[in-house]
C-alpha cells in the first residue's frame, strides 16, 4: 500500500491561474473609483441615490469551504453537543439564514466509505465513518445549513463514488444537501500525484496523454448517472480557465448539476514568492478578480444554474504570512464580497484550515472548543451586517477620495447601509454620503485595528472576541450616531477603517429617488 502525499496539491495549480490573471488585470481600475479622487460613483438616475442596480442577495450567500478531515477540530466529537462557538461564528456570518457550506475540498478525492470487498485505494488517507455523519446531521439540525458534499472521482471508481454519495445521503438527509460534488479540480489529476508508493515511485491519478477536458466531462456523466435519485450535483469544482472556459457546454450536458461550482484566488503562493499587503488591497485583487469570474457567472445563469465560488480566499497555497492572517485580509474580504455580489455571484465559501496561514477561525488547542478567530472573520462578519439577506445594492453619487470605496445597499425593510473602506494605512479621509432628505441620524459601527498589518486587536463596533472565544458570540456593538446635514452624512473614515452607516427605514424610505 503507497505513502500518501501530504502536499496540499490541489492549490499548487490555481498558481498558474492567478499569475496570469494578475497579469491581465493588473492595470484594471476599480468600478467605484478607488484610486481616483475626481471620479464618482457609477452613474444613476436623478438625484443623489440611485436605482438599486442588483439582484436580492440570495439568503446564504456567504459560508465556510472545510475538508473532510477537519470537521471535528471545528464542530467537536459528540454528535449530542456541536461546538456552541463553532455554530455561533458561523450565525455571525449567516445571520437569520440557511448558509451553505462546503465539505470536501483537496479533501474530497482523498476520501472514501468503506466499500464491501474493496482494498482501500493508495491514495485515500481519511474514512469517513457514522459518527462524522451523526455531527454533520446535529450540525446541520441546528444551522438549518445546506451542504455541498464532494464525493471521490480522482480513485475513477463508480463503485467507491456511490458508496460514499449513498452514506453521505442517508446519514445527512437528501433535503440538507445542496449539491453532491463530483471530483475536485479534476485538471490536476494529471498533473500531480495522488499518492506515492511505499518505494518512492509516485502514483497520478489520471494519465496525462488522455486525461483532457472532454475525458472529464465523459467521467462525470459516467458518475453523477451513479449518484442517488433526486439529490442535486454540483460541479466541476475548478480553478482551470481552460476548463472553465467551457463551462456552458458542461452545464449543458449536465442537468442535474444545479450548482455550477468554480474556484478563484487573487494571488499566488506556491513558490518561493513575495506576496504583499499593497497587492492583496489593490484593484486586481478586488474589482478585475471579481470582474474576470462574471463570464462563469454568465455561463451559468444563461442555463438557470446557481453560480457558486465554492472555493475562496485570497492567497493559494494556504495564504502568505503578514499578509493573509493581517487586518489587511479583513479590508479585502468586505471589499471583495460586494464585488462579488455585484457581478451576481449567488454564494461565496471562504477555504479555511485549522492551524494555516489563512484560517479564517480555528480550534485552540487542548482548550476545550474554545476558537481564536483572526481579522478576515471580521471583514466577514461586517458584510453579513451591511448586506443582509435580500438587499439590493444601488448607487450614491458622490466623490470619493483616493483609497475609499464606497459600498450602498437597501434593504427588503427599506432601511439603508453604506458601507466605506478605507484601506490607506496612515491618512484619514472625509467622504460626504448625500442622501435626499435623510432625515434621521444614522447608526455608525467602525471596523477597526491598531494598524494595517495588525494580527490581533480587531474590534468591530468596540467588540472583540479576544484571545479566543467559547462562545461565539459577541455583545451589543457600541454604536455611535450621526447627525444628517447638507442632504447627507459626512463621514471621517480613519486610516485602514471600514465604516458602516445604518439609516432607519423611515429616514431611508423618505430619502430614496428610485425604488
Amino acid at each position: 500500500m503507497g505513502v500518501p502525499v501530504k502536499t496540499p496539491r490541489a492549490l499548487v495549480a490555481l498558481a498558474v491561474t492567478a499569475l496570469m490573471l494578475l497579469l491581465a488585470l493588473a492595470g484594471c481600475s476599480s468600478a467605484n473609483a478607488k484610486h481616483d479622487s475626481t471620479t464618482s460613483t457609477a452613474a444613476s438616475e436623478s438625484g443623489a441615490v440611485g436605482a438599486s442596480t442588483g439582484r436580492p442577495l440570495p439568503s446564504g450567500f456567504l459560508g465556510l469551504s472545510m475538508q473532510y478531515k477537519t470537521f471535528e477540530a471545528y464542530a467537536g466529537t459528540d454528535p449530542s453537543s456541536v461546538n456552541p462557538a463553532f455554530l455561533n461564528l458561523i450565525r455571525d456570518i449567516a445571520p437569520n439564514q440557511s448558509p451553505i457550506l462546503r465539505f470536501g475540498g483537496d479533501s474530497t478525492d482523498w476520501t472514501w466509505w468503506p466499500v464491501k470487498g474493496m482494498h482501500k485505494p493508495g491514495g485515500i488517507r481519511y474514512t469517513l465513518n457514522s459518527r462524522w455523519l451523526q455531527i454533520a446531521h446535529a450540525m446541520n439540525q441546528q444551522l438549518h445549513s445546506r451542504l455541498i458534499l464532494g464525493v471521490n472521482l480522482e480513485a475513477a471508481k463508480v463503485r467507491l463514488a456511490r458508496t460514499m454519495a449513498n452514506a453521505l445521503v442517508g446519514g445527512i438527509g437528501r433535503k440538507s444537501i445542496a449539491g453532491l460534488e463530483i471530483g475536485n479540480e479534476p485538471e490536476l489529476y494529471a498533473a500531480f500525484n495522488w499518492y506515492t508508493k511505499k518505494n518512492g515511485t509516485g502514483v497520478r491519478g489520471r494519465n496525462k496523454a488522455t486525461w483532457t477536458e472532454s475525458a472529464f466531462f465523459k467521467q462525470f456523466h459516467q458518475f453523477g448517472s451513479a449518484m442517488p435519485s433526486g439529490v442535486p450535483l454540483a460541479g466541476p469544482a475548478s480553478g482551470s480557465a481552460t476548463y472553465l472556459a467551457k463551462l456552458g457546454a458542461f452545464l449543458s450536458g449536465e442537468p442535474r448539476v444545479k450548482l455550477a461550482t468554480f474556484h478563484a484566488y487573487p494571488l499566488k503562493h506556491c513558490t518561493p514568492h513575495v506576496v504583499t499587503i499593497s497587492q492583496l488591497l489593490s484593484a486586481a485583487s478586488t474589482s478585475g478578480f471579481a470582474r474576470a469570474q462574471a463570464q462563469y457567472v454568465n455561463a451559468a445563469h444563461h442555463r438557470g444554474r446557481r453560480a457558486q465560488l465554492d472555493e475562496m480566499n485570497g492567497i493559494t497555497c494556504g495564504g502568505y504570512r503578514g499578509v493573509s492572517n493581517t487586518f489587511a485580509s479583513a479590508l479585502w474580504v468586505l471589499d471583495v464580497l460586494f464585488e462579488l455580489d455585484r457581478i451576481g455571484v449567488d454564494g461565496v465559501n471562504m477555504q479555511t484550515v485549522p492551524g494555516g496561514v489563512q484560517e479564517i477561525f480555528g480550534p485552540v488547542a487542548g482548550d476545550g472548543g474554545s476558537m481564536v478567530v483572526h481579522p478576515e472573520f471580521y471583514g466577514m462578519m461586517m458584510f453579513a451586517q451591511a448586506a443582509p439577506a435580500g438587499s439590493r445594492l444601488f448607487t450614491i453619487h458622490t466623490r470619493l477620495p483616493s483609497n475609499v470605496k464606497l459600498w450602498a445597499t437597501r434593504a427588503s425593510d427599506r432601511s439603508v447601509r453604506v458601507t466605506l473602506i478605507n484601506d490607506n494605512s496612515s491618512k484619514p479621509r472625509t467622504v460626504h454620503v448625500p442622501l435626499s432628505s435623510p432625515g434621521g441620524p444614522a447608526a455608525v459601527e467602525k471596523l477597526r485595528a491598531p494598524h494595517i498589518g495588525s494580527t490581533g486587536g480587531v474590534t468591530l463596533g468596540g467588540r472583540s472576541f479576544g484571545s479566543a472565544t467559547s462562545t461565539g458570540l459577541l455583545p451589543a456593538p457600541m454604536l455611535q450616531q450621526l447627525k444628517s446635514r447638507h442632504g447627507g452624512y459626512t463621514v471621517r473614515v480613519p486610516p485602514a477603517t471600514a465604516i458602516l452607516l445604518t439609516v432607519p427605514a423611515s429616514a431611508a424610505q423618505s430619502s430614496s429617488t428610485t425604488g
